[in-house]
């Protein structure tokens, strides 16, 4: 009993951290793009703008929620709520530090700690393409059924390359658990010893999360908005929290498995070394969103297939090699 309680609040915790900070990423990618395009960003609600999130969730809780007449009425309703829920339990293998003592029992800061971690992990994150692809195929559009189904191509594509640069920093590690994986890590970065899986992943992750510059998807300039065209309100909502739990999520699983995860001098605690890593993660997120054009679509196919799928096989018999060499 004890144990359930203690998931139970560590789950409470989590999902209340997650969206304070969806919140507030938002705020702060609105406010860094007006930086990097010579205007002001949100300014007006709050010093600073800092209200502006707050704003932002009462005009979305509080707006009409359209179903389409043709749609499939309970796929359509369920299609958001499992994005988010997806996203939300991905995240609960993410450790965010190093054990820690509270009143006399070791406490892991991480929802659970499965010995197959990054296995349960990616399992958790390929089912994301479920709630995109039901809520496009449920709205009846033809903008929306187009938006799922490249997203559903595209995250199928680069998830292969994604995966088999993560194989090399199991072998490297020995172990597909995250907090192995980060141990492993106390002496090298696996970024130095695995550069281009690195490049590969960090590549992947963009794909994997539809950002700029494969935000393909959405495409308003094609699809109006893609497989969200015909969600309002709330529902509406959900699909862009999961969006943005998503991107902190692959951006703590890059600072993990990459960067050393909460490793770091001494004079910071590690959590915040960790914080710190996943940030400079979303940074170069919004970072990209500035700068980069959207791909055409079959070019991003083609670089897919033709280009990181064979870097990736490459590099992971080059890492296996290596490794049993030396």
């Amino acid at each position: 009993m004890e144990m359930v309680l203690l998931l139970l609040l560590k789950s409470i915790v989590w999902i209340v951290v997650l969206l304070s900070i969806f919140a507030f990423l938002m705020l702060f990618e609105r406010k860094f793009l007006g930086y990097f395009q010579l205007r002001l960003g949100p300014n007006r609600t709050g010093p600073w703008g800092l209200l502006q999130p707050v704003a932002d969730a009462v005009k979305i809780i509080i707006k009409e929620d359209i179903i389409p007449r043709e749609a499939d009425r309970i796929t359509y309703k369920l299609a958001p709520i499992a994005s988010l829920f997806v996203a939300l339990a991905a995240f609960a293998s993410i450790p965010v530090g190093p054990p820690i003592e509270l009143f006399g029992r070791t406490i892991e800061l991480s929802i659970v700690n499965p010995n197959a971690g990054v296995l349960l992990l990616f399992a958790t994150t390929s089912l994301g393409v479920y709630g995109i692809t039901l809520g496009g195929w449920a709205s009846q559009s033809k903008y929306s059924l187009l938006g799922a189904l490249r997203s559903t191509a595209q995250m199928i594509s680069y998830e292969l390359s994604l995966g088999l640069s993560i194989i090399g920093v199991l072998i490297l590690a020995g172990s597909l658990n995250l907090y192995d994986i980060v141990q492993a890590q106390e002496r090298v970065w696996f970024v130095l010893l695995n550069p281009v899986g690195f490049l590969i992943f960090f590549i992947s992750m963009f794909a994997e999360t539809n950002r700029v510059p494969f935000d393909l998807p959405e495409a308003e300039t094609e699809l109006v908005s893609g497989y969200s065209t015909e969600y309002s309100g709330m529902r509406f909502g959900m699909f862009m929290i999961a969006e943005y739990i998503n991107m902190i999520t692959m951006s703590a699983l890059a600072a993990l498995l990459y960067l050393g995860g909460w490793n770091g001098p001494s004079f910071l605690p590690g959590i915040v070394w960790f914080a710190l890593k996943v940030t400079l993660f979303i940074f170069i997120f919004i970072w990209v969103r500035a700068t980069m054009p959207r791909l055409r679509y079959d070019r991003l196919m083609s670089f897919g297939w033709k280009v990181m799928l064979p870097v990736a096989l490459a590099n992971l018999v080059i890492t296996a090699a290596a490794v049993s060499l030396f």
